[in-house]
This record gives C-alpha cells, structure tokens and sequence, in this order.
C-alpha cells in the first residue's frame, strides 16, 4: 500500500491527495483511491505530472467505460475526452450533479484543469448525503417516497433527454442515501401538484446548495478532480477574466436506485382541474 499525503480541504467534503502518479496507477493504488472517493466524494491531485492525454484516459477507465459525448467538443483524437473552453462559452455556473436527464447518469468525472486564469475560476462541490441528512425526519420520509423528472433540451433544437429518477438516491457502493436533484436539470415531483413541486424542490436545492455542505478548490494548471456524481453537485464559479480550459473524461453511468414512489402521478380532477381551465 502506497503511503499517501491526504489533506482534507472542508468539513463536508473533499481532499488533496498527493504522493501518487495518475499516470501509474496499478490495482493496489487504484483501491486506495476509491475507497477515499466514496469517504471525501471529490479528491483533487495538485501535482498530477505526467497525465497526458493517453494516461487521462487510461486513469478514467479505472472507474468503468468512458463517454463518448454526443455534442461537445472533443480532444483531437481522443474522442473520450471532453474539451471545455471557456471562450467557447464552457462556463457551468449552475448547480448541477452531470447528466441527470439520463436514464443511466455517469457515475464520475475526471477533470483536468490545463489552463486557468490567475485569479478566479474555482470550483465548488456540495455533499448531498449531508444535505439529506439535514433534513427533517417528516420531509425525509416524505422525499423518499417521490421520484422527480429531469429534462435536457438542446438550444438549437437537435437534442432532447428525459429521465425519471428517485428523489433520494442510494448510493451503489455505500449504501447511504443522498439528494438527488438539481437546479439545471430537475423540473417537476410529478406525485405532487405543480405549485407543491416547485416549493419543495425549491427547498431541496436551498439545502442542496447550501454552505456548510460544500468545498471550493482553487485550481492550479495541470491539477486533476475527481469526484462521485452520485452523490455531489458542482457550480464553476464565473469570476475570472482570461481563459480557463479543462479536459474531461466521464464514466458511464448506472441506473439510480431508491425507494418505489410511494404515490401515483398526481392528476387534476374536478375543482382544481376547472381552476386551471379558468
């Protein structure tokens, strides 16, 4: 066992790991990292030296197949890794766990920063295990019982993604139950009316998102995160000038499991459905 220098970065979540080479990682090493993944949820490796693009890959498929994504651009070839630029309008400054639109959402990311700008430009990540834990034994009970509809519709037309997924996730490998919606992509509990859909997830992305649950990393060129999607959401903070560029690698997903609804589909009868037609 490789002996690691583990600095955890926030109360919530997160750790720098240094005294390991991605670029080297054999089944031992691999173990350790995965096991602080499920414990710290994002692990961030400043001095990542020697991660080219062929390595970035290879560290990636540790973790399962990788994505091909369907539309943004790519690493000339290399089609598995996602380029994102921010002067070509790469700027995810919205909470967001990656892909929840999807029936089979990618279970985590490996991000690359290889060019950032000199002040700004850090990202966020928020504990979603916490943020189900800090809920009321009343509202847990009832967010268990509840899926949600997260939906994702090209600008321009050319694509479109629904998928309905639990509330509360269980996570695969833990066994702990997390949050799982999000600001970006979750639209409608579809067992409640429309107005009792919008204030609970407006109350679910207020804890979701809220500061004692979150860990922000300040990026220096060349240093790689990863992190669980299962179980975090990230924010890029758009504070910068200048260019900021990562390279991305995303592994495929498998389906979230949770409680059953424990209600049908809400449907609009009598008083309420003629309210609605006045």
């Amino acid at each position: 066992m490789i002996p690691l220098d583990v600095r955890p970065i926030s109360g919530a979540l997160g750790a720098e790991v240094r005294g390991i080479a991605l670029a080297d990682v054999d089944d031992g090493s691999f173990a350790q990292i995965n096991k602080l993944l499920l414990d710290h949820l994002v692990l961030f490796f400043p001095d990542a030296a020697g991660l080219d693009p062929a390595a970035h890959e290879a560290f990636g498929r540790r973790f399962g197949p990788l994505e091909v994504h369907q539309f943004l651009p790519k690493l000339p070839g290399h089609d598995e890794i996602v380029v994102l630029d921010s002067d070509q309008g790469a700027k995810a400054d919205v909470w967001h766990t990656d892909v929840t639109f999807s029936p089979s959402p990618p279970i985590a990311s490996v991000l690359q920063i290889v060019q950032c700008p000199e002040v700004g430009g850090d990202t966020m990540w928020s504990n979603q295990h916490l943020a189900y834990e800090a809920l009321s034994a009343p509202i847990r009970e009832l967010v268990d019982g509840l899926t949600a509809i997260h939906l994702f519709e090209h600008p321009a037309g050319s694509y479109r993604s629904e998928a309905e997924h639990p509330v509360v996730r269980v996570h695969p490998e833990t066994g702990r139950r997390s949050l799982y919606v999000n600001r970006m992509f979750t639209r409608r509990i579809p067992q409640l009316t429309a107005e009792e859909s919008a204030a609970l997830l407006n109350h679910l992305f207020a804890v979701s998102e809220s500061p004692q649950r979150v860990c922000r990393y300040r990026w220096v060129e060349g240093a790689v995160a990863v992190w669980d999607n299962r179980a975090t959401q990230h924010y890029a903070v758009n504070d910068y000038s200048g260019r900021r560029v990562g390279r991305r690698v995303t592994v495929l997903g498998d389906t979230p499991a949770g409680d059953p609804p424990r209600w049908p589909n809400h449907q609009l009868s009598g008083m309420s459905a003629t309210a609605v037609k006045d």
